[in-house]
């Protein structure tokens, strides 16, 4: 590795404002006097979208494999599969020239609507970080660079540049900023990305408090920050902040205004110095990996054919699937003959081939007939010569398969979805081939969530298989015939309706603002707490075959929250065929100080079982798994009390479950002031031993003054409005009998307590 902090000194200051700032669109600025090597970056995150000309921002890629988009990936459940996919991008990195890949994306899916959710993996930072962790480690352990994206709080297209996303502290702490932190803490990203828009009034590329404060002194991020494409508004204001490195480029005058402002002394050359430092420290070790040696186009194409199987959910099954023996097959919908397994924008993938779904159907169907139909069009107009075609086709089949491809003018980064549902000539060609074959299957392409109430009644099978790459036309026909047994789960809901989603009432947003006013409850969350029906929970998933649970046993009854606990639970596959079940960990915190939801996410492991096998299945939970952050206090904490562990197979079909007691290692800094409620006086740590005696006086003074039943003297009812007050203003109404003013008397009172 070279000596940086040698390099550093000899760097005149216009060599060092121009290294934080890309020479190209893709490209950093090579320094050569100094032996400094440009680096070169590309789009992802599922695929490489290395364009030839790194002076162009938009034209065709060179050839890559196109991987399942991420809400794809993200219901395989499968880390280390993930992982496996994230060395072979790497592969495809190296023989393209690419040093840092950009992605992977762990924004959280907040609504459905979000045109960008199918690069998105959860609604659940849990299951997202870990998902985004492991598809680092895989690229990184062959020398290439990712880039985490797009922190923080991007959660929408509609004004992505410029809306201000108001979001409380406790909220982005437990919601939006845990899959970064999970992601940086275990796989060390090279680089994270900022996002566009604003956060509580400050955009995304000038949040000294995220960048600075949590992103590289709290969690340790020990690469560089770049901007979005065309996110600085300020180049010396995002330096200060701690944005080390400006894409794209060439941005001469930005160049000049760091050169002025350090000549000024309105910049520190230290700021300076420490993004050139972070930025040289990933230049030099991209520059480590020898490049061009050439990728398994061929391997690379069965694993993301691996990837799609796994990552299709069996929705719905009355028993069709898997299909065996159909002699007359009516395939309909415009997606078997036209893929449609990627998303629009900067991940779109030049592909090194593409399974179509209708061929990779006819080599399993064993000599059936098969006849196609075109079903829908490519825009939104009302067909119905279309429909006719299709339905007398289906009447003269023994099954009919309905692929059914979200459009791409519905769903693109760029822009918002207007709603959750397909096209009306899908939903009409949908109802109207189950009238005529029962034995109906539809096979869904789409990216996020869609609304079904007003046909999935219809078909005798459903299968979501995302945006699932250039391979899901074959894994899609691996799933129909059996030769995978589907295993996907939700990682987000799918609700019955888009008025019942957490955000309804606060998207998009108005006057450039947009309040994130559900705050911690979006997902599961929300339709736990407000014991909302929807279509399908987070975590669902169906199966060929089925699976108990039993013998659930925990490490500790009781235990300390530094010693974290141990879950166990058996798993049988209790059918006919072999498969794999995702065992989801789930936490339930009784009593809090602070609202919770009713249950989070907190483990989840896989497990492959052939027929009448058992096998165990261990989940660790730590500290950060029982604790909330509590704004007044700045930090995480725990509570003593009582927890419910729950071990289901979704987050609405909980099979085990045990209550184990927690005891707290935390230690509360006081929080008191003079304006205190006595509820909080009662409730600190080190107020209430304080307090307590005083209290008792109190209450004896209350029974005096108005005697009467119940504590105090008064009725319980009444107490607890007390309780609510401020000590001051109780103290008040008790001034004539009082030895000292309000005031004295609570001064007293915390200088025991901060002794």
């Amino acid at each position: 590795m070279a000596d940086i902090a040698s390099i550093i000194a000899q760097m005149t200051l216009e060599e060092k404002a121009a290294l934080c700032t890309g020479v190209t669109s893709w490209g950093t600025t090579p320094i050569e006097r100094l032996g400094v090597p440009g680096m070169t970056v590309s789009d992802g995150p599922h695929g490489v979208r290395r364009v030839a000309d790194e002076t162009a921002l938009v034209q065709e890629s060179l050839p890559a494999t196109c991987f399942p988009t991420a809400s794809s990936l993200a219901a395989t459940w499968d880390p280390a599969l993930i992982e496996e996919m994230g060395q072979a991008l790497a592969e495809e990195c190296i023989a393209l020239h690419v040093d840092v890949i950009l992605g992977p994306g762990v924004n959280m899916k907040r609504t459905p609507l979000c045109g960008r959710n199918f690069e998105y993996f959860s609604e659940d930072p849990y299951l997202a970080g870990e998902m985004a962790a492991s598809l680092i480690k895989g690229v990184q352990s062959r020398g290439v660079g990712t880039s985490l994206k797009h922190y923080a709080a991007n959660n929408q297209e509609y004004q992505r540049m410029t809306i201000n996303a108001k979001v409380d502290e406790r909220t982005l702490r437990e919601i939006y900023l845990p899959a970064f932190e999970t992601a940086v803490k275990k796989a060390q990203p090279w680089t994270v990305m900022c996002s566009y828009n604003r956060v509580n009034g400050v955009y995304g590329s000038e949040q000294t408090y995220l960048l600075t404060e949590i992103l590289k002194e709290e969690w340790g991020l020990e690469g560089f920050v770049v901007s979005d494409w065309g996110a600085v508004h300020d180049r010396v204001a995002a330096l200060k902040a701690g944005l080390d490195l400006e894409m794209p480029g060439p941005r001469p005058r930005r160049v000049q205004a760091v050169v002025e402002a350090v000549q000024s002394g309105a910049l520190d050359e230290a700021v300076l110095n420490e993004a050139v430092r972070r930025i040289l420290g990933i230049v030099f070790k991209a520059a480590e990996t020898p490049k061009g040696a050439p990728f398994d186009a061929a391997a690379h194409h069965a694993l993301a054919r691996r990837l799609a199987g796994e990552g299709i959910v069996l929705l719905k099954n009355n028993g069709l699937l898997p299909l065996k023996d159909v002699r007359r097959m009516a395939v309909i919908g415009r997606a078997a003959r036209e893929a449609h397994f990627q998303g629009g924008g900067s991940s779109h993938i030049n592909p090194t081939q593409v399974d179509m779904p209708l061929e990779e159907l006819a080599k399993f169907a064993g000599g059936a007939e098969i006849t196609f139909s075109e079903g829908y069009p490519a825009d939104d107009s009302s067909q119905p010569d279309l429909i006719e075609a299709a339905v007398a086709a289906a009447q003269a089949a023994e099954v009919a398969l309905l692929y059914i491809a979200l459009p791409a003018y519905k769903e693109s980064e760029g822009y918002d979805r207007a709603d959750l549902d397909l096209t009306g000539q899908q939903v009409a060609l949908i109802k109207a081939v189950c009238a005529v074959q029962p034995n109906s299957v539809v096979i869904l392409n789409n990216g996020s969530a869609l609304a079904m109430s007003t046909w999935i009644d219809a078909p005798a099978a459903v299968l979501e298989a995302w945006m699932m790459g250039q391979a899901g036309g074959g894994a899609i026909a691996d799933v129909l015939f059996g030769i995978v047994n589907p295993s996907g789960k939700l990682a987000e809901t799918f609700p019955l309706k888009l008025s019942d989603t957490p955000a309804y009432i606060n998207y998009p947003g108005e006057n450039g603002e947009v309040r994130y006013g559900e705050g911690l409850f979006i997902g599961y969350r929300y339709y736990d707490m407000r014991e909302q029906p929807v279509q399908f929970p987070f975590g669902y998933g169906g199966s060929y075959t089925t699976f108990a649970y039993s013998g659930m046993r925990v490490s500790a009854k009781t235990f300390r929250d530094v010693e974290g606990l141990t879950v166990s639970v058996d798993v049988t596959n209790t059918g006919p065929v072999a498969g794999r079940e995702i065992v989801q960990l789930y936490v339930h915190d009784r009593k809090a100080q602070l609202v919770r939801p009713p249950k989070e996410l907190k483990g989840f492991a896989s497990v492959e079982l052939q027929p009448g096998e058992t096998k165990t299945v261990t989940l660790f939970l730590d500290f950060r798994a029982f604790a909330y952050y509590h704004p007044a206090y700045g930090q995480w904490i725990t509570e003593n009390g009582e927890f419910d562990i729950l071990v289901g197979a979704s987050s609405a079909d909980i099979r085990c479950a045990e209550t184990v007691t927690l005891e707290s290692t935390v230690e509360l800094p006081c929080i008191l002031h003079r304006e205190s409620t006595l509820r909080e006086w009662l409730e600190d740590p080190r107020g209430k031993p304080v307090f307590e005696p005083f209290f008792a006086q109190m209450l004896a003074a209350m029974r005096e003054m108005f005697g009467g039943e119940g504590e105090g003297g008064i009725g319980m009812e009444v107490m607890g409005f007390l309780l609510d007050m401020p000590l001051r203003d109780v103290l008040e109404f008790q001034s004539q009998q009082l030895p000292a003013p309000a005031d004295e008397i609570i001064a007293g009172l915390l200088q025991q307590v901060y002794a």
